[in-house]
């Protein structure tokens, strides 16, 4: 299992490298310069383009790009978006909006999914199953951004019970959590539907199996033998489904963001593209790469929790 986890760990730093690669060479080839704000002067420019070495060539910036950041942690310096200031500076202020955000999507998610998806399992062909996989339909069908916007307009406008944008001047983190709690729902919808639309198949398919027939023959009643033999048997796979699930909730947070202004990474990114940022466009998609690699590593290790046959075979 060591050996597994060292091999993933491996995986994801060779990969991490590839994308700050590509990442690099695609936006500091695209074709608006990096140096077209008015604000910028030509001293505060003459400056930038020394520290950044942009008078060199594209491959010797490209190797004081990957040493500044393997040595000093140096992601470069906004040129645009806040010119003089260096990237992670920025990054430190947006940070924590995004994760708040994204992580208590994630929260809602798993819990939910996992609930309705075993619900629509034990009741299946009953009212119940009927009414969850309708849900399950329409949340996966339409767009995050359009849930997003009947939120606001019904519980802001009609019944005013939530804020219409995100207070991030609130006094207290109680007050800003409240605030987001509608971008957090709008969010939250298809990843609950994707989880309990997969847990549903494989719960429905683990209960009509052979071992299940004999669990119960041995005296376990069907909740006893769903808990001890079926969930867990049907996580396996249910594991797959959250790597894709937490990159369509950051994917999704790019909108979202914008929409109920939240002051996150998900507005900088796409203002950060739109201005020709380049040093802190690259960060940026640095940044949600190493999250969504992050999320594999733990997915990857959380098998051998799940399913015993991997720590065997890990330990062989």
């Amino acid at each position: 299992m060591f050996k597994y986890i060292l091999g993933r760990i491996g995986a994801m730093l060779l990969t991490l490298f590839l994308v700050m690669t590509l990442s690099f060479w695609i936006i500091r080839l695209m074709p608006m310069s990096i140096f077209e704000n008015p604000e910028v002067s030509p001293e505060i420019q003459k400056k930038l383009e020394d520290r950044m070495h942009l008078h060199e060539p594209m491959a010797v910036q490209y190797f004081y790009f990957i040493e500044g950041i393997a040595v000093r942690g140096d992601f470069g310096t906004s040129v645009k978006i806040r010119p003089g200031l260096d990237v992670f500076e920025i990054l430190s202020t947006r940070i924590p909006a995004t994760v708040v955000l994204n992580a208590f999507s994630l929260i809602l998610s798993i819990p939910l999914g996992i609930l309705f998806g075993s619900w629509a399992a034990l009741k299946r062909n009953k009212w119940a199953d009927n009414i969850i996989s309708f849900w399950i339909v329409i949340c996966i069908s339409v767009p995050s951004f359009v849930f997003a916007s009947l939120l606001q307009y019904f519980l802001t406008f009609v019944w005013p019970l939530f804020p219409t944008l995100y207070n991030a001047q609130a006094s207290n983190f109680g007050a800003q959590l409240y605030s987001m709690i509608l971008p957090i729902i709008a969010l939250s919808l298809n990843p609950i539907a994707s989880i309990a639309r997969y847990l549903r198949g494989e719960l429905i398919e683990t209960l009509s199996s052979d071992f299940m027939l004999l669990a119960r023959t041995k005296g376990l009643t069907q909740g006893e033998a769903t808990m001890k033999h079926a969930f867990r048997n049907s996580l396996v796979p249910i594991a797959n489904t959250i790597i894709p699930m937490i990159t369509g909730i950051m994917g999704g947070s790019l909108v979202i963001e914008k929409m109920f202004a939240v002051n996150g990474m998900g507005g900088l990114l796409i203002d950060s593209i739109l201005a020709g940022d380049h040093f802190l466009t690259v960060a940026l998609l640095i940044f949600y790469s190493a999250i969504s690699l992050f999320t594999i590593l733990v997915v990857d290790i959380s098998y051998g929790i799940i399913d015993p046959r991997i720590r065997v075979g890990g330990r062989a």
